[in-house]
């Protein structure tokens, strides 16, 4: 499946960057491989629009915040955040009614993030009970670009047979690979996965976990919201909860910008955030070069003899199918690059 293909993940609503990153103006951005612009209006909104001015092409992003508006660097043409032009300054006559316009899209500010999305939403941003809860600290740990698809990250993040070969050196271990049982439950957003995972700590392994002794286990609730977030909600023996919300935005086919933040039910007096950030990156810097090995265009047909699954693999096919009912749902197919060769067929 080809992202940037399916209209129906337009409608869906992605974080693209911090907030505070727009304090210095304006920022681009590349969404499911469109261009946009995002800025905050005097107001205090959040605005979007595609990032390129309708008279002459020159990026939006180039130009200024004036009260609500975007303007553009080249000729000072103004924009509304429906994409509407508000000011042509070569005109004489201001009162002239201006009909030019540009796409604009929603967006909106939700757990410190820039969330958009490019068409009617389908679906609202997830709500997370930990970021409202008392006792429940949030640490934003990293957003950044990875050469991968979406998907293959969420599948990973529900796959426990990987932990003891990609993970060896943070927390799994590769003298018992045979994967933890997990039960799987289909939810309207997507899908909920519970299991027991035995851990060996390592480095920052006790801090974090707030646990003693090189073998631990974790109790975990991962959820899946369609298409491409989730959160890994961990609970340790000690009582520590810690709650991992992974966003893999689409920017094009290939890439995805992956922001990560973390709620936990202590404070930095018992554990420090660079130690939890720390930690947490081991185990993501472990997963990156294994994912952008990958081939970003997943099959989403299981029968289709393009890869072969084992039992571990359930969460991951029933990803595949949930996006196929959703591309179903909107009259829509899957969009592949194609020439693939069967391994069947080469037989």
């Amino acid at each position: 499946m080809l992202a940037t293909k399916q209209p129906v993940l337009r409608r869906f609503w992605y974080p693209i960057m911090k907030c505070q990153d727009l304090e210095s103006g304006p920022r681009p951005f590349r969404l499911l491989g469109q261009d946009i612009v995002v800025w905050r209006g005097a107001d205090g909104a959040l605005q979007a629009v595609v990032d390129r001015c309708c008279h002459r092409s020159a990026k939006l992003s180039r130009g200024f915040v004036d009260g609500n508006a975007i303007v553009c660097g080249y000729h000072g043409w103004a924009f509304n955040g429906d994409g509407a032009c508000t000011r042509v300054p070569q005109w004489k006559d201001q009162s002239r009614k201006i009909n030019f316009r540009i796409d604009g899209y929603k967006a909106a500010a939700r757990y410190g993030y820039v969330w958009v999305c490019l068409g009617d939403p389908i679906a609202d941003i997830p709500e997370f009970p930990e970021a409202a809860a008392p006792g429940f600290r949030q640490i934003d740990q990293f957003y950044e670009v990875w050469r991968c698809s979406g998907l293959r990250l969420m599948e990973n993040s529900f796959d426990n047979s990987h932990i003891a070969f990609v993970h060896k050196e943070s927390f799994g271990n590769i003298e018992q690979p045979e994967p933890a049982s997990l039960e799987v439950v289909e939810t309207p957003e997507g899908l909920d996965m519970n299991t027991v995972i035995p851990v060996m700590n390592r480095g920052l392994g006790n801090a974090v976990s707030g646990t003693e002794g090189t073998m631990t286990v974790r109790h975990t609730n991962a959820k899946w919201y369609l298409p491409f977030i989730r959160k890994l909600g961990i609970t340790y023996p000690s009582g520590l909860r810690h709650s991992i919300v992974t966003c893999a935005t689409p920017i094009d086919d290939e890439q995805s910008q992956i922001v990560q933040f973390v709620f936990r039910n202590d404070s930095e007096e018992q554990t420090k955030a660079a130690d939890v950030i720390a930690f947490d990156r081991k185990v993501t810097l472990e997963d990156q070069p294994i994912l952008e090995s990958t081939d970003p265009d997943v099959p989403l047909d299981h029968a289709s003899g393009e890869e072969f699954h084992m039992a571990s693999d359930k969460p991951g096919l029933v990803m595949r199918r949930r996006m196929r009912d959703l591309l179903a749902a909107h009259g829509e197919t899957e969009v592949r690059r194609g020439g693939v060769l069967r391994r069947d067929a080469a037989e």
